[in-house]
């Protein structure tokens, strides 16, 4: 197999796995307490290989760093948005905003350029994500979606885009890729704790007590879909592996439908169709 097409594979596995980790996350009602069970478990079961990787060198502390803070305000947006809305509503709208993002972010901080019709694909994708929130009938004015929802999945976008530039640009510093998602695991667990005593203070753990199931759950698709999506863009652009990923918003929409007693439809399925047609622009 090919480096090109391990990447699409492993893209299309993310993307699977990220779907199944948002509809864990928004069936245990507490957003904020399932993020931070799922961040830190992911951490504790990661922990055990920051002895088998090499250590990150300087710059690559730096990467983690920036990372950090790209994915703390990711996590702001995130939970904020399924907090407002509906799974299906408002993953698309902060999972289909964000190729476009990455794409013109890779090319101008990563050099990384595609070619017209890989643009022409990947905008196809993105208008195809974005119309699974539209109303029955209305124009791409009449949003499905409560605004405050909407403003924070658009923040999230923003969040994905910034990390996604970030961490392609650190795994592909840090010689290993694995010691650069190790310890990003690793550090992301730890803040993320912090953030959750903060807010929660002494009910943290009695709160994460009563949802630690789907976070542990959560925690295990999270290890699939994030470390897998940072081995992809070590071997193609991130552009693509994006737009890969970003076909979550089909899956998120089947699972909120079938788990969550979501609507879905045939119009959000047509949509997904043309999500799949940008994804082949893209990638064949």
């Amino acid at each position: 197999m090919t480096p090109t097409a391990l990447a699409i594979l492993l893209g299309l596995t993310s993307a699977v796995s990220l779907a199944a980790v948002n509809t864990v996350v928004k069936a245990g009602r507490d957003i904020l307490m399932a993020r931070v069970v799922l961040s830190v478990t992911s951490a504790l079961l990661i922990f055990p290989a920051v002895f088998f990787v090499p250590l990150p060198t300087g710059p690559v502390w730096i990467a983690l760093g920036l990372s950090l803070i790209a994915h703390g305000f990711y996590q702001f947006g995130l939970i904020n948005a399924l907090s407002r809305g509906d799974l299906s509503i408002v993953f698309p709208i902060m999972r289909g905003g964000a190729p476009i993002l990455v794409a013109i972010a890779a090319a101008t901080f990563l050099g990384e350029a595609l070619m017209p019709l890989e643009w022409a694909g990947l905008a196809v994708a993105t208008l195809g994500t974005l119309g699974f929130v539209l109303k029955p009938g209305k124009l791409a004015s009449g949003l499905d979606v409560p605004k405050s929802a909407l403003i924070f999945a658009a923040l999230t976008a923003v969040g994905i885009a910034l990390y996604s530039v970030l961490d392609a640009r650190g795994v592909r510093m840090a010689g290993s890729p694995f010691t650069y998602i190790v310890w990003l695991f690793v550090l992301d667990g730890v803040q993320l704790g912090i953030a959750g005593a903060i807010l929660r203070g002494p009910t943290l753990l009695i709160d994460a007590r009563r949802i630690w199931r789907y976070g542990v759950v959560a925690a295990l698709g999270s290890i699939l879909s994030f470390g897998v999506l940072l081995y992809a863009m070590d071997l193609t652009e991130v552009a693509r592996v994006s737009a890969l990923r970003e076909s979550a918003v089909v899956f998120g929409a089947l699972f909120g439908w079938v788990f969550l007693k979501e609507g879905f439809g045939v119009r959000r399925v047509a949509f997904a169709s043309v999500v799949v047609a940008g994804l082949a622009m893209m990638n064949l």
